[in-house]
């Protein structure tokens, strides 16, 4: 065989290996297929939905998302009889008959609007569709944050005995059509670093299930405490423990630093709902987000598409503001960037003595190809430096959606590589102001890892990223870390002792079957204008 025959059939087999690997990951990615499928029958290609529904179902028979997706479908062709078995088969697989409640409502209205569907509600009872899910938590108080199928009064009971006497109750609250069913329940009173038990009524009726909680450390205060924190959280049935993993290391807090869902689709709300919706139906989930502080912000994929961004206005592109009002109707977060008149997901809030700062890398950010491009955007970046200012926390937690090291993806403008004089702005604004114990966080890559950054004229920053909570697809190693993980999901736990002569944090990554993969602290001393040291 000549040089060019050889070369041929390389290439052949190269394309070929290729392909197979592309159709593998496309296979792979579960949390793309049903989301795309529906996105079809917003489009009004029902039959081609109902295809690829089919043939899932025919190499996994029991997929619930495929059953559900075949009720949506007939749904929207008018054909409920059709709608209605598929609805009965997915409840008797095992999907919560809430789903269909939940909705999306608009694509689902022709079936629960049938008398077919009515009558099989009937022996459905259920309010409480989405939740409780818990935040906002400080030393006095918490918030908890619910989805019902129709408007109705909610109430919260609190008491730190089991037998939940004596109790404190909320004031009595309406889920509200236009936030989507969904409402926030306020409770004040409470004592600092006390477990918590709580009920929920619900339309009157208390709900069967008792949940509980931990408050925060007295505020300013030296405390130990640990919260979680990761992203890359595509709707993986099989990984869907990962929230009982995480739970079962109680921390007070976790912030989903982006990817939360996967929607990758802004001009669909449908699409949007769709995918918060089965993630919110997990027992797994709603079971873990009832006992630890949820704190959200988002990246690409739950704002606009891959490695996306808005730019510099407000309301252009049309699709943000309603991206942003169906985010904020989703969680339960303090606040959201400047509300009504500069929307984003940045917040800060505090635990003890230390303070974070959770940024929106999306919103207001700019195409990295352009000339000093901003990543945050005037105001948040004015936010963002005034906080740090007039922080006296011992230690001061940024968690930014993407990478803060340079490396963390080579190649690639997405991260803060791409946004290098803005980065330098914030670690110079450092500096300048003697600004001690900074620690980075940080999410979108699928592993988990840690890297150091040095600093000519300040101490070195620490970065801490982790990003593979549900996610099959994995990115590789890269050598320039200090180390990474990403055999299995994972989450990053960090430890806070701020009550020692030299406080301390502690970053643990832990994956899905509960194995502390590695461990790595710092101690302020090493976060300090005063003297840089070395990473212990």
């Amino acid at each position: 065989m000549n040089r060019r025959k050889v070369f041929a059939v390389l290439a052949f087999v190269c394309l070929t290996l290729f392909l197979f690997a592309v159709a593998i990951y496309a296979a792979e990615q579960y949390k793309q297929q049903n989301r795309e499928a529906i996105s079809q029958i917003v489009d009004g290609k029902h039959d081609k939905a109902i295809r690829h529904f089919e043939n899932y179902l025919k190499k996994h028979p029991e997929d619930l998302e495929s059953m559900y997706g075949l009720a949506v479908a007939y749904s929207q062709k008018k054909d409920i009889g059709k709608a209605v078995a598929y609805t009965r088969q997915a409840v008797g697989a095992g999907l919560p008959f809430s789903r269909f409640l939940a909705g999306p409502r608009d694509l689902l209205m022709p079936l629960t609007n049938s008398a077919e569907f009515k009558q099989l509600a009937k022996k459905h009872t259920v309010e409480l569709l989405h939740g409780p899910t818990l935040g906002c938590v400080t030393d006095t108080s918490a918030k908890f944050w619910v989805r019902t199928a129709n408007e109705v009064p909610v109430q919260v009971v609190v008491s730190s005995s089991v037998n939940m006497s004596p109790s404190i109750k909320s004031t009595v609250v309406q889920t509200n059509k236009d936030r989507d069913f969904t409402t926030v329940v306020d409770i004040k009173g409470l004592k600092p670093d006390t477990r918590y038990y709580f009920e929920l009524l619900v339309n009157g009726k208390k709900q069967p299930k008792r949940w509980s909680f931990r408050t925060f450390p007295t505020a300013k205060v030296e405390a130990k405490f640990q919260i979680g924190f990761g992203g890359g959280a595509g709707y993986t049935p099989q990984h869907e423990r990962m929230w009982k993993t995480i739970a079962a290391h109680n921390p007070l807090a976790f912030l989903l630093l982006g990817d939360n869902v996967y929607i990758d689709n802004p001009t669909r709300p449908a699409v949007q709902q769709y995918c918060y919706y089965r993630r919110q139906s997990r027992p797994e989930f709603r079971g873990f987000a009832a006992s630890a502080a949820i704190y959200a912000i988002w990246d690409d994929h739950d704002f606009t598409t891959n490695d996306g961004w808005g730019g510099p206005e407000i309301k252009e592109p049309a699709w943000k503001i309603p991206v942003w009002r169906l985010f904020c109707n989703n969680w339960n977060n303090p606040y959201y960037g400047g509300g009504e008149n500069q929307p984003g997901c940045w917040f800060d809030f505090s635990i003890g003595d230390v303070d974070f700062f959770m940024l929106d890398s999306r919103y207001y950010r700019n195409n990295p190809k352009r000339k000093n491009p901003s990543m945050l955007g005037p105001t948040q970046k004015e936010w963002l430096l005034k906080k740090l200012k007039s922080s006296t926390a011992t230690f001061k937690v940024l968690a930014s959606p993407v990478s803060w090291a340079f490396g963390t993806k080579p190649g690639s403008r997405d991260t803060w590589e791409g946004y290098k004089k803005e980065r330098e702005e914030i670690f110079s604004f450092l500096e300048k102001n003697k600004i001690d114990g900074v620690i980075l966080i940080s999410a979108d890559r699928h592993r988990s890892d840690a890297w150091k950054i040095e600093r000519e004229n300040g101490y070195a920053l620490y970065e801490f990223e982790s990003s593979k909570l549900t996610n099959i697809h994995t990115h590789p190693l890269i050598k320039g870390a200090l180390f990474g993980y990403n055999k299995k999901c994972s989450f990053g736990l960090l430890a806070f002792d701020t009550g020692l002569s030299d406080p301390r944090v502690t970053y643990r990554i832990i994956n899905i079957d509960k194995e502390i993969i590695h461990t790595f602290s710092l101690l302020k001393s090493q976060l300090t204008h005063k003297k840089a040291n070395n990473s212990s």
